[in-house]
This record gives C-alpha cells, structure tokens and sequence, in this order.
C-alpha cells in the first residue's frame, strides 16, 4: 500500500462526486448514515456544472413525471433542505408551436401527461403565449406550458449541496479516480490512488463514465458519452422571464436575471471521456443560434461570448438507470441522458430509500437496470476477477 495512503470505513461508499452522487450522500447522511464520496476530479466538475440549469417538469419522458413533479416540490422550498436558494426562479417553461403540426403533437402530449394522472402541463393560445413571452416570434402559435418551473444556478446549486454534506459529516475524497473493486465478506473495498473505502453498500453515481464502474461490478450497461454544447450571450436589456423550447427542434432558451441568454438544445461537440476533454461542433452551435433568431427575433444582433460543452452519459432509451445493481448491495444512478438536474434532489431521496429502507416512495420500475443486464449474469464473475487482479 502506497505509505501516504488513507483507510477508511463507511456505510454507504459513493462512486461519483456530480449532483447527483451529492444528492444521495446528503439524504443517507441526513438519516444518520456514515458516508464517503469518491470523486476522480473535483465535485461537480462535468454535467452537474456545465449544464443549462433547467429546473423543468415540463416534456419529461412519461415514467419520470412522478419524480419530476415530486423533485419541483422540494426545488420550491429548496432553501428548506440547504440553507441556499441555489439561483432558483420559478417562472414558466413554455414548448412553442409554429405549426398546426406542432401544435396538434403538444395537444397530444398533454392528453397523454393527463392520462397518467397529471395535469401540470396546459395548452396555451398565441395571445396568451404572447401576453406570457412578448418577444417570441409572431410565427409562434400556441404552446405547451408549465408555471412554477424555471431555472436555477448549477454551480452554486453543486456548492450548496457539497456545504451541507460537509456540514452533515460527509467525507470527500477528490483528485484520483477508483482503480479496484473488490469484495471482502459482505463489504465493497474501493481503491483510488490515494484512498481505499470499506463499507456494506456502494453507490454508483458516475455520470458519464457510469457505464465503466458498472462493468467493474458486473453489470454491462451500454451508455453513450455525448457532448452537449452551451453558448452565453452578452448582456442584454431583459425580454424574458421563463424558459424556451420548442417542438420539432432542439432548443433551450433563457435569459438570467443579470441579462445574459444563454442558448442550448441538443446539438453536441466532440467527447473525450478518457481525457476529460470536450471540442466543441461550431456548425453545431451556429444551428443553435439560428434556432434561437428564427424563435425570438430579438437575438438577430445578439453577440456570443462564450461557449462551452459538458461530458454526459446517454441511455439507449434516454432514462437513467435507478436501482439495484446486479451484485448485493450495489445502486446505480446515471445515465440522465441531459435532463438530470431537475430530478437531483428526489432521486437522492430514493436511493437513499433503497439503501435502507430497501424499497422507493415513488415508482422506478421504468428506470431498472435489469432492462439492460441480458449479459451480465454471464460476464459478471469474469469482470469482478479482472478488476480484483
């Protein structure tokens, strides 16, 4: 063992350092569990902190509604569970139609949202999109809205939840990334460089390198690392109040309280996870920037002045995993496939039920990592003796 290393024994070690692994840590440590985090860089040093902000129930895949909506219910008191407001404002988000088309596939979105029992989500005309949004394009013909969401600061929302760990006895360890997993009796022992971690459960929240530590436990699950790209403009005099998107075509469009627009959808750079680095697509973001114009005339002289990409992990089916791995006492939680944020705080909340009350308040079934794992039984021992050697 290297001589400036550290033991250590918990009850509950965390795999990931991102909002989501700080999520979980917070909720077990709230209920009196001893927890460790590894993080191989910094805490929220990819998608937690490179994302839009987004805090929406607004278009979310049918299975995670229910979560959704009971994440928007702690990000309307958030202050109560971190002593911060994280930047949160609750406004609108708002899916614009320029088409009969469009419109007839939000008309049917929210009948389908309706059908499962929920009705946040309404259809608006063009008058009253306009009397919400009146710098959107007179081209707009109604909408599909949410009111109560909106957005928030990731970086501050990333501090907030580290301050209130740290203040819960969360210990952090950051800097070097997880090198074996191995079982001894009925612990998961977790080595980095610097760190090995003993304790009974262990919590997969890796982000975009989820699919890695999975294997390393005998669980193959496939996830795609993507680069989703992010463009602020300067400051301008303010138009908007809420978040934009629209049907048919990526967009997400806001503008923050201090006047700056920040620009995003689905278009994506280059991903290099191996080496934490991203290159950013300009084809790709001059595409964004002339769906933000063609959306709101306002950005024809609108000026950039910066850009930006993030490291994401994708499922195949663009919902995370949630739940138990294949091995005991495994739990995964990645794969948010760009929308994550949002559901930060109740996904920790179910894991952290998982963990001790071994079954979730909400229903995840669609989320099962067993949806993958046909090869898993097969290569599991194999992968566990590779990584243990």
């Amino acid at each position: 063992m290297n001589p400036e290393s550290s033991s250590t024994t918990a009850e509950t070690v965390i795999i990931g350092g991102g909002l989501h692994g700080l999520s979980t840590a917070l909720h077990l440590a709230m209920r009196g569990m001893k927890v460790v985090v590894l993080e191989k860089d910094r805490v929220g040093r990819h998608a937690s902190s490179a994302n839009a902000g987004g805090v929406r129930r607004l278009g979310r895949a049918l299975p995670e509604v229910p979560l959704s909506v009971a994440s928007a219910k702690i990000w309307q008191d958030i202050s109560d569970l971190l002593d911060d407001d994280c930047g949160f404002v609750s406004s609108y988000q708002v899916k614009l139609a320029d088409t009969d088309i469009h419109l007839d596939q939000l008309r049917d979105r929210a009948k389908q949202v309706r059908a499962i029992g929920f009705e946040h989500e309404e259809m608006i005309d063009q008058q009253t999109l306009r009397d919400l949004v009146p710098a959107v394009s007179k081209e707009c013909i109604g909408a599909l809205a949410v009111k109560g969401d909106g957005f928030a600061n990731p970086f501050q929302t990333v501090r907030a939840f580290y301050t209130k760990c740290v203040d819960l006895g969360v210990v952090f360890h950051q800097g070097h990334g997880v090198e074996t997993i191995t079982r001894f009796a009925d612990d998961w022992v977790v080595r980095t460089a610097k760190h090995t971690v003993t304790a009974r459960n262990l919590v997969n929240c890796s982000g975009a390198w989820g699919g890695k530590i999975a294997a390393m436990l005998g669980d193959h699950l496939p996830i795609e690392v993507r680069a989703p790209m992010l463009m602020i403009t300067e400051k301008m005099p303010h138009f908007m109040d809420g978040v934009a998107g629209a049907q048919g075509i990526p967009l997400s469009f806001k503008q923050f309280p201090n006047g700056t627009v920040l620009i995003g959808g689905g278009n994506v750079g280059q991903a290099y996870p191996e080496t934490n680095e991203t290159a950013l697509d300009y084809q790709g973001l001059a595409l964004s920037a002339a769906t933000a114009w063609r959306y709101f005339p306002i950005m024809e002289n609108a000026k950039i002045v910066r850009c930006w990409a993030g490291l994401e992990g994708f499922m195949p089916d663009n919902i995370p995993v949630i739940g138990k791995g294949y091995q005991d006492n495994v739990f995964h939680s990645f794969g948010y496939s760009a929308h994550g944020y949002q559901m930060a705080p109740i996904c920790g909340k179910i894991l952290s039920e998982l963990i001790i009350d071994q079954e979730a308040s909400l229903p995840i079934d669609a989320f099962d990592p067993a949806r993958f794992r046909k090869n898993s039984r097969e290569n599991g021992s194999e992968t566990l003796e590779k990584f243990a050697s």
